[in-house]
């Protein structure tokens, strides 16, 4: 099963488990998030991703020049490990890490979270690639993906025990929109995804189509 299908399994079941009035909030949330048009203002097919240097799980500093050097490389954004859809993301994207290294590419995901819930994220999905924590989501912010969750979903969330801050470590309630950038060792954006629908991310399946040509 794809990661378009495994996402849209899990968006069912939601809509079937979850209580109905906490359903219709957080898909307006969604909706009125889609609404703001975030997606257009980040790195577009050609544009050139603003550098960065970010801590891994480890607390050492990992930058877009030194992963660039071995190559291209695959930079994706995701929202925290409490978030279901993040987590089918991952294991996804390191199912196919034999073949990104094939292909010369190197693979990084960026989230909000402190290293150290980034690191059971990792644990958990036993994952073989680095996780970078943005902290407050300043380079996010320099891409033009970050929001601030509405005051209803964040009362959803903690109802679900979700507490966004203590995973983020502060309380601005901000979040990245989910996105993934194929760059070349240049850093030149080869395909650009990103969307305000967090059940949304990029099969890895067309990852691989982009950088096969």
């Amino acid at each position: 099963m794809s990661l378009t299908q495994q996402l849209e399994e899990v968006k069912k079941a939601g809509a079937a488990n979850i209580p109905a009035e906490a359903y219709a909030i957080m898909t307006k949330a969604t909706e009125d998030l889609v609404k703001t048009e975030l997606s257009k203002k980040a790195p577009k097919k050609n544009e050139t991703l603003k550098p960065f240097k970010l801590p891994n799980v480890k607390g050492n500093t990992v930058s877009l020049k030194n992963i660039l050097s071995k190559g291209k490389a695959v930079i994706s954004f995701y929202r925290g490990g409490w978030c279901p859809y993040c987590n089918l993301e991952l294991k996804a994207l390191n199912a196919i890490l034999p073949q990104l290294k094939e292909l010369n590419t190197s693979l990084v995901a960026i989230t909000p979270e402190t290293p150290d819930n980034s690191l059971s994220t990792s644990e958990k999905n036993e994952l073989e690639f680095d996780i970078l924590t943005d902290h407050n989501n300043e380079y996010a912010k320099e891409l033009n993906l970050v929001f601030k969750m509405p005051k209803e979903l964040q009362e959803i969330y903690a109802s679900f025990n979700l507490h966004v801050d203590k995973h983020n470590g502060n309380a601005n309630f901000e979040l990245p929109i989910p996105a993934t950038f194929i760059i070349d060792a240049n850093g030149t954006v080869l395909h650009s995804f990103v969307s305000e629908d967090y059940t949304e991310r990029l099969d890895p399946k067309k990852i691989l189509e982009v950088l096969a040509k």
